[in-house]
């Protein structure tokens, strides 16, 4: 049908640019803005504030966000698109801005910050962003810390329908907790000129506040955001506490806070987000929310535009139109979609002098050619009006109207993103053109605009009985009040959503200057080739076009592209469709906030052992195992590692050395059925092993693939003492917890970490023995009366309790003894008294390693990838056949006894001096040119003072058949040759284990 033009009498003049009507800007007058009204707004005049964008300077006002500061300078373009490049200008005032991204800078600059929500301080520095920011490299010296609270019921959001249902669980004696992420408390009331009671809506805030600060048990969060909905009711909060006063931390106060939140009841008042509209050239700088408008406007004192078009599918435009014509703007035309707008919508805009357009929409804009920006044209200057028929086609002439701000509503989408991430389900309503809340999966509920409710004063009842319901719920009896406070207002008609304006010429194919996300420069035709290459999932469309990815997340265009989709597949509504995931956190947060105080050591603390002053006080080095400080080798004047690592190895092979190996994990397994879980989780048996002996075990995961290893030593009937690799402990206590709790959970076995309990000294060498009888004197150190993997409690010398084993991962004479913590230091110094006739040296973790090396026994996690069996390693020996236990049934895949797998085996270069490096990939040509098929890789590699010469170790694949091989490292630097040998390379028959 034709549209419905009500004609406006002839418009007077636009103001003075430079000036707005009434405002005289005086010598010394701190508000000299070019768009800053003269009156009204919730900003401090006495308060000018200095700050600094993309270099230029401006002045604002304590309450501005940086945005509205910068829109009362004039300032509307912010930044380039991120692919395209066109002028882009502030379109929100709030959490869903897809175009204001700004760098703040300060000691640790922040990139991706809203300059929507960003308040204002003096001398705040800020650069524009094209959709990505720097992160930046110094450190961030403000503290972020995290707390936990518990609750009976969480309010989030300090909207109407928010400060009712806190109002009554608080009025209940509940324990309440009111987030919200605004400095004052209000919502969509600070932004408008509605009453309550008859009185200013504000009043009644303020006097709600009041009350709620008043009550004992009630917790007001400010400048908090509810980023995150878990289970079980958990949400994370992040307070901002001074961001607000500058980027210098404050002495005493942390930055931003990190509440975890537990609740009995939860109410999301998270309130709505206004959809734009998809048309050509709707991404123009002046292309704004009309709620925004209103915002800068009533909240603010800022005229975003001197003449204005307002384009709208509902009732609540009609309040930005009026609210900037009482301002003293210019509103050019009221653009409404529907045939039949309410009568008395349309004459309040008639008397305002307002020209009001049914049954149309803006299909097109211009952008002034006189100020040129990169990409394109700047602000906006025009917008082209055609009427629309019931399909959505254009429906007659197009006419174009001029303009500096085009104020657009395209609908109301409830912010239900905290709700779906609690696992709640979402439905398209049809009446309200919106996805809405359906069915909770948590103990939470939504009210007000959060559920569709779009009038004040469904708000103030849904809140009041939302409040009381969940007060009561948690256990304190509540009743919203028999007659909630009057707002006067009535329930908005429907609206008539446009998901897709037509262009005047063309198929959506073409359509590129049709915008559905700003941010991420992703037009309908976008959106068309993904359709036309197969997809059809809204999901897939998402990742194919970048759609509401980024900080988004569905905010600002989530349900208009659900809307577009919906109309390219021809389907009936978006309901068809769905929406997308909506991640947390809801807002951009930082990592300093997440870290909090875990950062440093804090974060990965430095483990270190009772012995490491030790350590320090002889110069020892150290390397970084797991959380460990661990000594590496102990370097004399002048000596390089090398040197020290062959003197450390020659004196554990020919005297007596001593090694800080406290760091080894070591874990209580107790119970009943220790034995029998032992059984289950390690390869070879454990359940018959005498008490005082120890047993070398190896653990696979389901695969069959080596987990771990370790010496298990029985004390008792019902008590073993299992030790892991130092890198390993933790994640092998999560391993045997998981199948005990989830698969054995019938076994009567407790685990316990000791590894910190017990300081562990292992004294290597053939004239060990002589030093442990020193420090041992009530014990027989023979061999027969404490023999090779065997353990025995006794007292050294002094009376220190202590538990000895004898166990050597050298193929030397050695033990490992063992004392509570507390006397490690003690207990080391007399181990290195009592050595000192004999030339005791301390080794580290590097002599360790060639010493095991040399007789072949690997490390978990160097010699073994995730890919290597037990078989693999040449230990088919330790590999039961006779009882079940985790991987066994992988061992009859045929993959795992395939000849060709990697194998272990040892490595002797054809050039006695030369170091094969750990990882060199090994080939069997020694002219191959890369790339080339490899046969393996270096896993070991050393100098040994033993042997003489330089050896490796490696994974071959068949390599135990081809021993006496000759195998090719191409290296940058040249080819190596070696060997391929046994792995066992010093005393092979192990006669030097008894000394």
């Amino acid at each position: 049908m034709p549209a419905l033009v009500q004609r406006r009498p002839p418009h007077r003049h636009p103001p003075d640019p430079g000036r707005l009507p009434g405002r005289r800007a005086e010598a010394g007058d701190p508000v000299t803005q070019s768009h800053r009204l003269p009156h009204g707004g919730r900003v401090d005049r006495s308060a000018p504030l200095r700050f600094t964008f993309d270099g230029v300077e401006y002045t604002g006002l304590r309450g501005d966000t940086l945005a509205s500061a910068l829109l009362a300078n004039g300032v509307l373009h912010v930044a380039p698109g991120l692919h395209r490049r066109r002028p882009r200008g502030i379109a929100t005032a709030g959490v869903e801005e897809p175009n204001a991204l700004v760098q703040l800078d300060g000691p640790c600059s922040e990139p991706m910050r809203l300059a929507t929500t960003t308040e204002l301080y003096d001398g705040l520095s800020a650069r524009s962003l094209a959709g990505l920011g720097r992160l930046d490299p110094a450190p961030d010296e403000a503290v972020h810390d995290k707390t936990h609270a518990h609750t009976d019921v969480l309010v989030v959001g300090g909207g109407p329908a928010g400060l009712a249902a806190a109002l009554a669980a608080g009025r209940s004696g509940a324990r309440t907790v009111l987030v919200d992420d605004q400095p004052e408390l209000g919502g969509s009331l600070l932004a408008g000129r509605e009453s309550i009671d008859g009185r200013p809506a504000l009043d009644w805030v303020a006097d709600v506040r009041a009350e709620l600060a008043a009550q004992a048990d009630t917790r007001i969060l400010s400048r908090s955001t509810a980023i995150g909905y878990h289970d079980h009711n958990h949400l994370l909060v992040a307070e901002h506490r001074t961001d607000h006063l500058g980027p210098d931390p404050v002495p005493g106060i942390s930055r931003q806070r990190l509440w975890h939140i537990r609740a009995r009841r939860v109410v999301l008042a998270t309130g709505s987000h206004e959809r734009p509209m998809v048309f050509a050239g709707n991404d123009l700088p002046g292309v704004m929310s009309a709620a925004a408008v209103r915002t800068y406007v009533n909240r603010y004192a800022v005229l975003p535009g001197r003449r204005a078009v307002v384009l709208t599918t509902n009732d609540h435009a009609y309040a930005t139109a009026l609210d900037l014509v009482a301002a003293g703007a210019e509103v050019a035309a009221l653009v409404d979609t529907r045939p039949e707008p309410p009568a008395d919508l349309v004459d309040s805009a008639r008397g305002a002098g307002i020209e009001v357009i049914t049954g149309s929409a803006v299909v097109g804009t211009r952008g002034d050619r006189d100020t040129p920006r990169a990409g394109g044209a700047g602000r906006i200057t025009a917008v082209r009006i055609a009427a629309l028929d019931a399909e959505d086609a254009i429906n007659g002439p197009v006419h174009e109207v001029t303009c500096d701000l085009l104020a657009v509503s395209g609908g109301w989408n409830p912010a239900v993103h905290l709700w779906s991430q609690s696992q709640g389900t979402t439905r398209y309503d049809d009446d309200l053109a919106a996805f809405v809340p359906a069915q909770a999966a948590q103990h939470v509920d939504t009210v007000g605009a959060a559920r569709g409710v779009l009038d004040l004063a469904g708000c103030l009842d849904g809140g009041f009985a939302a409040g009381a319901e969940a007060a009561g719920l948690a256990g304190f009896p509540a009743d919203a009040p028999a007659t909630p406070p009057s707002s006067g207002d009535r329930r908005p008609a429907p609206p008539r959503p446009v998901w897709i304006v037509p262009g005047e010429s063309g198929d959506p194919a073409e359509w590129h200057d049709h915008f559905v996300d700003l941010q991420r420069d992703a037009t309908v035709a976008d959106v068309q080739r993904a359709i036309r290459a197969g997809m059809r999932s809204v999901e897939h469309i998402k990742r194919y076009t970048t759609i509401g990815t980024a900080h988004d997340q569905g905010k600002a265009s989530g349900v208009s592209a659900t809307g577009v989709i919906a109309r390219l597949l021809g389907a009936r509504s978006p309901g068809e469709v769905g929406t997308t995931t909506y991640r947390g956190p809801y807002v951009p947060v930082s990592f300093a906030l997440l870290a909090g105080r875990e950062r440093g050591a804090l974060f990965d603390p430095v483990r270190t052992t009772t012995i490491h002053p030790w350590h320090v006080g002889h110069g020892a080095a150290f390397e970084n195992v797991g959380q460990w400080k661990r000594p590496w080798y102990y370097p004399r004047p002048g000596e390089s590692m090398e040197a020290a690592v062959l003197r450390e190895c020659r004196a554990a092979r020919e005297g007596v050395a001593v090694m800080d190996a406290s760091t080894l994990g070591k874990i209580d397994v107790i119970g009943p059925d220790a034995g029998a879980f032992l059984d289950r989780v390690y390869t070879n048996a454990f359940a018959r092993l005498a008490v005082g002996s120890a047993r070398y075990g190896v653990m696979c995961r389901a695969d069959g693939m080596v987990l771990d290893d370790g010496v298990t030593v029985r004390l008792a009937d019902d008590h073993y003492v299992m030790t892991t690799t130092t890198g390993n402990a933790a994640a092998v206590l999560d391993w045997l917890e998981e199948w005990l709790q989830t698969e054995w959970p019938g076994l009567r076995v407790r685990l316990t970490s000791v590894t910190e309990q017990w300081a562990t000294i292992a004294v290597v060498g053939p004239r060990s023995r002589e030093v442990l009888g020193a420090l041992a004197p009530d014990l027989d150190v023979s061999n027969d009366a404490f023999p090779f993997m065997t353990a025995r409690t006794t007292h050294l010398a002094g009376g220190t309790p202590a538990r000895i084993c004898r166990i050597s991962f050298s193929g030397e004479l050695a033990y490992e003894i063992n004392v509570a913590s507390w006397y490690g230091l003690a207990v080391w110094e007399s181990v290195i008294r009592a050595g000192e006739p004999l030339g005791i040296t301390p080794y580290g973790t590097e002599t360790m390693h060639v010493l095991r090396a040399e007789k072949g026994y690997p490390i978990i996690g160097q010699d073994t990838d995730g890919t290597v069996t037990p078989q693999d390693l040449g230990m088919e020996w330790i590999v039961s056949t006779k009882k079940d236990f985790i991987g066994k049934r992988s061992f009859r895949r045929a993959d795992t006894a395939r000849g060709d797998r990697r194998q272990l085996v040892g490595l002797l270069p054809v050039d006695p001096a030369v170091l094969l490096p750990e990882g060199a990939q090994l080939v069997a040509d020694a002219e191959a040119t890369v790339p080339a098929k490899a046969l393996g890789h270096v896993t070991s590699s050393y100098r040994s003072a033993a042997l003489g010469r330089t050896f490796a170790l490696a994974l071959v694949s068949g390599g135990r058949a081809r021993l006496g091989e000759t195998v090719y490292a191409p290296l940058p630097g040249g080819t190596i040759a070696a060997t391929i040998t046994d792995t066992v390379l010093h005393d092979p028959k192990g006669t030097r284990r008894d000394g």
